[in-house]
């Protein structure tokens, strides 16, 4: 996903001299990729992530287009008074990046998960909040932040994730993708972990058991339609999301029945107000969290079908 998130700022920055590229030691070869092409679009604040979010709010309110890009945890959690004060509440064009986010990060602890930044941000007004879930929905979330005028957190992978969209997907504002279609329950899910609700989509299957499958990147705004379309669709909705379900999507969609008067069961997979354990590969990290196929494959069977 870095790969896909610096060729698409690249391709943004070789027409458009006001895109900058602001960063914090993120330490990657694709950075010195965009250093060497575009040297005066590139500034490194170091370990100072809140200056470099205030720096991004100075030079957006002259006409710049920042994109602020290092680790998710870092920017949701340590500079989220100044995207709050800086950046929002001022509504400027900035665009802020977490790299890693859900359990990426996994052999360095919960220091470094992104596990609850849309709890954290998604409360602040005029931030949109994008979630792509592969490559190419990275490319076009990235320009679809581009191309709106005001702030927007992306939240993206870093760990090979696998494609499910075509070359030519283009981001759509006003509605999720499906993924696949179902009869007996509907699945939300949010980010890389897409990946994991496929395979446990896929072990479903085995069983004759046939859900629908509804990738959501827009976080907010959220779209309640969809929602209220799958309360009447079937009434069992499980919500996939590598984040703590408190604050995160598996909220928002109970929210979202509860606001319009829905009526449907929801089954929320994800950290239960806990923090992540266990350290290694993020897959290993994801099944000692419950977070695997088998263990979303399991928790979808026994409470809807058993």
């Amino acid at each position: 996903m870095n790969s896909a998130y610096i060729g698409k700022l690249m391709e943004l920055a070789g027409k458009d001299h006001d895109v900058i590229h602001l960063l914090a030691d993120s330490g990657t070869g694709y950075d010195e990729m965009f250093r060497r092409n575009f040297p005066d679009q590139m500034y490194n604040f170091g370990i100072g992530e809140e200056n470099m979010v205030a720096a991004a709010a100075g030079m957006a309110s002259v006409g710049k287009k920042p994109f602020v890009f290092t680790a998710g945890a870092f920017l949701a959690y340590r500079c989220m008074e100044f995207i709050r004060d800086d950046v929002c509440f001022q509504n400027l064009n900035v665009k802020i990046v977490g790299m890693g986010s859900g359990l990426a990060w996994s052999s360095l602890g919960p220091t470094h998960h992104t596990t609850e930044d849309i709890s954290v941000l998604r409360a602040i007004p005029n931030l949109v909040i994008l979630s792509p879930a592969t490559p190419i929905q990275v490319a076009a979330c990235v320009e679809t932040a581009y191309e709106h005028n005001g702030p927007v957190y992306i939240k993206i992978g870093m760990n090979r994730e696998t494609e499910y969209f075509a070359e030519d997907y283009k981001h759509n504002f006003h509605m999720n993708d499906m993924v696949r279609e179902g009869r007996d329950a509907v699945v939300f899910v949010t980010g890389s972990i897409l990946d994991e609700a496929v395979k446990a989509c896929d072990m479903l299957e085995n069983d004759g058991i046939f859900v629908q499958l509804i990738n959501v990147t827009n976080i907010k705004p959220f779209h309640a339609s969809e929602v209220m379309e799958a309360a009447k669709y079937s009434g069992k909705i499980a919500v996939i999301e590598e984040h703590n379900i408190h604050g995160g999507l598996s909220s928002i969609i109970a929210e979202s029945i509860a606001f319009h008067g829905g009526n449907a069961k929801v089954i929320p997979i994800g950290l239960n107000d806990s923090f992540a354990k266990g350290y290694g590969t993020q897959v290993m990290v994801r099944k000692a969290n419950g977070l695997d196929a088998g263990c979303i494959y399991r928790r979808i069977k026994e409470n809807f079908f058993e």
